[in-house]
């Protein structure tokens, strides 16, 4: 499609939750290989819209759930800045291939990081945006009741902003919609932005330390944010490690039975020749849980996503 805001800019599509007629989408699995979609998500749309140009796809690991930048079915994908370090998960391939200079912008989306890890692991800008920003529709929408959106990973905060005003905007069926600004987000670049409250955490998360580099250029940014009139304040931890292990682990109940439906409508069977190890768990685990079986039977959602 001519014109739109990136027009000509080559762009890859995550291979999870990405909707793209005609074109696999495995989902890092072996139970989704050869998986085709016959239409375009509301996202691959406005892709094209705002002048991306869609060459492939990129890694994941399976379902997003490991945030490690492996799986069975593509392999390990090496971080460009070091190929012997990870690239994090589950946006894998996305920030592999910006980082490298493949491509200066690719999809992404998260829920418990996958988006922001990468970006950080690969030095590169990351966003999570609100919940009803950047609709999931037609058949994606409000993923996991708004715990994983879509977006994408790029280098530069001018090419985020300039995203945003491709990818937002509500699609009919949307649960949550999200007012547009009066003004593209590409003109609040222009503006002052001093006084903003912003949350810094410096403490510990669990029972690993801080790195004191890590540590450094937190502090840094911290006065960077300060000298620009912004408002800093400290916050601690909403809720400990354990508790956001019992949360991901009550979402496996809610993919239990949409799973067993996209197998069989595949003519599949679940185990461990079709799921990885921790994926097969879940599954399992899911199974006992009585809100799988209230679930709507429908294709796998992605509220796996991490």
């Amino acid at each position: 499609m001519c014109g739109g805001r990136f027009h000509g800019v080559p762009f890859l599509r995550k291979d999870l939750g990405f909707a793209e007629a005609g074109r696999l989408e495995e989902k890092g699995s072996r139970l989704f290989k050869d998986h085709r979609w016959n239409f375009d998500s509301h996202y691959v749309t406005r892709a094209r819209q705002g002048g991306l140009r869609i060459l492939g796809r990129t890694t994941t690991p399976e379902f997003g759930i490991s945030g490690m930048s492996e799986s069975v079915l593509c392999g390990v994908t090496g971080n460009p800045w070091n190929l012997k370090r990870s690239v994090g998960g589950s946006s894998t391939g996305a920030a592999a291939a910006v980082a490298a200079g493949i491509v200066p912008i690719a999809s992404a989306s998260d829920g418990g990081g996958s988006t922001r890890t990468p970006a950080a692991w690969c030095g590169l800008v990351g966003l999570n945006p609100s919940r009803g920003r950047v609709s999931g529709g037609p058949h994606n929408q409000d993923s996991g009741f708004g715990f994983a959106r879509q977006f994408v990973v790029c280098k530069t905060v001018r090419d985020m902003a300039a995203a945003l005003d491709v990818f937002s905007g509500p699609h009919p069926g949307d649960p949550f919609i999200v007012v547009q600004p009066e003004r593209p987000y590409s003109d609040e670049l222009k503006r002052f932005t001093g006084g903003l409250r912003v949350g810094v955490a410096r403490s510990k998360w669990g029972t690993v330390e801080v790195e004191p580099e890590v540590q450094r250029a937190v502090d840094a940014t911290v006065k960077v944010l300060v000298d620009m009139g912004h408002i800093v304040a400290e916050v601690q931890p909403p809720y400990s490690p354990a508790m956001y292990s019992k949360i991901l682990l009550g979402t496996a109940g809610m993919g239990a039975s949409s799973l067993e439906m996209a197998a069989a409508s595949m003519g599949r069977s679940i185990g461990p020749e079709t799921l990885e190890p921790v994926n097969l768990k879940l599954h399992e685990y899911g199974r006992t849980m009585t809100v799988s079986k209230r679930l709507p039977q429908k294709e796998l959602s992605d509220s796996s996503q991490l």
